[in-house]
C-alpha cells in the first residue's frame, strides 16, 4: 500500500512520528487532515505487517462511506481491499468481507456485535483507528471494541482522532484510559505549523429580543417554575437546579423509594414537573410558538401525576391559550434566518448555507419558511429516527455539495465529521452548551473556502448562558490538552514493533 495525491504537511509528519510509537490521541481542528494521518499510519503498519488488517471505526454509515472514498482516492489500494462494513450487510456476508478485506471501515456497533457473536477476531489487526474518539466513554461500543483489541491483537497500535474530546481533564482522561492512549498530540488554528492551512472563518453573533407576546407566556411559566423550585428547596439545600441536577435528584429519590421512603414519590413528581416546565420555557425562549403548542398538546395527553399537576394550574392553562392566540407569530430567529439566507444568496448565488437547529420540528419549520422564498432550495438532514436512511443522508449531502440545493438544514447529525467542503456560511438557530457540539458545528464551514458562522441568541434567555458556557469550556479543553501533550501521565509504553 502506498499514498498518492497528497503531500504530508509538517504537523502531520510530526504527529505521525508520535503515532508510530504510541497509542495516540490526535486532536486537530476539523478539515485540516486527520484522515491523512490515519492513512500514513495505515501504510506504515501494513508495510511492517503485510498480512495484517487495519480497522477504522466511525460512528455512522455516511462517515464510514466518506472514509472508504478517501482511502481509495488517496492510496494505490484495490477497491476490493477497502471494505465498508456496517449493519446493512448480513452477518454471513460480513464474515466473508472480514476475511478478505485489508482496510475494514466499520461502525463500532457492528464490530461489537460481531465480536460478541464470535464472527470475527481482532488478533490480526495491526492498527485500530477510532474516528470521533470523544464517543469513547463509559460502555459505548468504541470502548468495548478497544478493550477487546488490546487483549487480542498481536501487534497493537491505536490512533484516536477527534476535534474535541471534552473540556475537563476527567473527561479527556476517561477517553484516554478507555482507548489505552499513552500520548497526546494537539494542534489548534493558532499553531504556526497549522495556520497556513486554515481558511479564514468569521464568527458573529446576533442578539434578538423576545417579542412581548412571548414574554407574557415566558413570565407565566417562570412564575410556576419558581414556586416548584422553592418547594424542592425545602428538601434539597440548593440555590438553583439545572437539568443534570434534576435528573440526579430523580435517581436519588428512586433509590430512596427502594429503602421504603414513601415521601420520595413526591420528589420524583416534583423534579419531573420542573423538567417539563424547563423544557416549555426553552421552547418559548429559543424555538417558537409552534414548537411550544406541540408540546402543550403532548402534555395534555400525558397521563402522569407530573403532567396533570402542571396542566391543571390556571397559569399554565392561560399560557396554553395565549400560545394558541399567537400561533401565527414567528420567533424573531425565524425572520432573521430568512433575511440572512436571502441576503447571502443575493450577494452570491453559488453560496452553500448550513443551518443547525436542536429540534426537528424547528428544522421542519425553517424548511417550510425558506421554501416560500424565491431562489432558496432547502433540504433537510436529520437522523434515521426521523425516517431518513443513511443511504438517503449520503444522497442529500451529495446533492447539497453539488448545488442541487443551496441550504442544508439539520439537527445534530449535521454536526459531526461530514465532509461538506462547499459550505461557506453556517447559521446556528441556537447556541449549544456543549463545547464538543459547538466545535463540530463550526467545523462544517471554512474547510476549503472562507467561511462565516452566525449564532442567533435571544436576549435574557438560556441562549446567552449556553453561548458563554461553550466558549469557556473550549478554552479549558485546549489548555488541558496542551498540558497533557507535554506532561502525559506516565504509563507503560508499548514496545515498538
Amino acid at each position: 500500500m502506498k499514498i498518492k495525491n497528497i503531500e504530508p504537511r509538517k504537523y502531520q509528519e510530526e504527529i505521525f512520528k508520535t503515532a508510530k510509537k504510541n497509542n495516540t490521541l490526535v486532536v486537530l481542528p476539523t478539515g485540516i487532515g486527520k484522515t491523512a494521518i490515519a492513512l500514513m499510519l495505515s501504510v506504515e503498519r501494513l508495510s511492517k505487517f503485510p498480512d495484517s488488517k487495519i480497522l477504522i471505526l466511525s460512528p455512522t454509515k455516511p462517515l464510514c462511506a466518506q472514509h472508504v472514498k478517501s482511502f481509495i482516492k488517496l492510496s494505490n489500494l484495490n477497491e476490493k481491499d477497502v471494505i465498508l462494513y456496517t449493519g446493512y450487510t448480513t452477518p454471513l456476508q460480513r464474515k466473508k468481507l472480514w476475511e478478505t478485506g485489508k482496510i475494514i471501515i466499520a461502525t463500532p456497533q457492528t464490530i461489537k456485535s460481531d465480536i460478541e457473536n464470535k464472527r470475527i477476531g481482532l488478533e490480526n489487526v495491526s492498527l485500530l483507528v477510532v474516528d470521533e474518539a470523544h464517543r469513547s466513554r463509559m460502555k459505548y461500543a468504541n470502548t468495548f471494541v478497544a478493550g477487546n483489541y488490546k487483549k487480542e491483537s498481536k501487534n497493537e497500535r491505536i490512533l484516536a482522532l477527534t476535534a474535541s474530546p471534552g473540556s475537563t481533564k476527567e473527561r479527556i482522561n476517561e477517553v484516554c484510559e478507555n482507548l489505552g492512549i499513552n500520548a497526546v498530540e494537539i494542534r489548534s488554528t493558532e499553531d504556526e505549523d497549522v495556520k497556513p492551512y486554515v481558511q479564514e472563518k468569521k464568527i458573529n453573533w446576533i442578539s434578538l429580543k423576545l417579542p412581548k407576546e412571548f414574554e407574557t407566556i415566558q413570565k407565566l411559566i417562570k412564575e410556576i417554575k419558581k414556586e416548584k423550585e422553592e418547594s424542592l428547596r425545602k428538601t434539597v439545600n440548593k440555590k438553583s437546579f439545572n437539568k443534570k441536577d434534576l435528573l440526579d435528584l430523580q435517581r436519588s429519590f428512586r433509590k430512596s423509594i427502594t429503602r421504603g421512603n414513601q415521601r420520595a414519590y413526591w420528589g420524583i413528581s416534583l423534579t419531573a414537573q420542573l423538567l417539563k416546565l424547563s423544557y416549555a420555557l426553552e421552547l418559548i425562549e429559543t424555538q417558537g410558538i409552534r414548537q411550544l403548542n406541540e408540546y402543550w398538546d403532548k402534555l395534555d395527553e400525558e397521563n402522569t401525576r407530573a403532567a396533570r399537576s402542571i396542566t391543571s394550574d390556571s397559569r399554565i392553562r392561560k399560557a396554553m391559550q395565549l400560545s394558541l392566540d399567537f400561533k401565527e407569530k414567528n420567533h424573531p430567529k425565524m425572520e432573521k434566518i430568512k433575511d440572512l439566507v436571502s441576503s447571502e444568496l443575493s450577494k452570491n448565488k453559488d453560496s452553500r448555507i448550513i443551518i443547525f437547529a436542536n429540534f426537528r420540528n424547528t428544522v421542519k419549520e425553517i424548511e417550510n419558511e425558506l421554501k416560500k422564498q424565491k431562489g432558496i432550495n432547502p433540504i433537510v438532514l436529520v437522523g434515521q429516527k426521523e425516517g431518513i436512511s443513511q443511504k438517503e443522508q449520503i444522497s442529500r449531502i451529495k446533492n447539497f455539495s453539488e448545488g442541487l440545493y443551496n441550504v442544508l438544514i439539520g439537527t445534530s447529525i449535521s454536526e459531526e465529521g461530514l465532509d461538506i467542503t462547499s459550505a461557506n456560511l453556517a447559521i446556528f438557530y441556537e447556541p449549544v452548551p456543549s463545547e464538543i457540539r459547538m466545535i463540530q458545528r463550526s467545523g462544517r464551514v471554512g474547510r476549503v473556502i472562507k467561511g462565516e458562522i452566525i449564532i442567533l441568541i435571544t436576549q435574557k434567555t438560556r441562549d446567552e448562558a449556553y453561548y458563554w458556557s461553550s466558549r469557556s469550556k473550549e478554552k479549558t479543553m485546549k489548555k488541558t490538552l496542551y498540558n497533557l501533550k507535554e506532561n502525559f501521565p506516565t504509563q507503560k509504553r508499548l514496545k515498538e514493533f
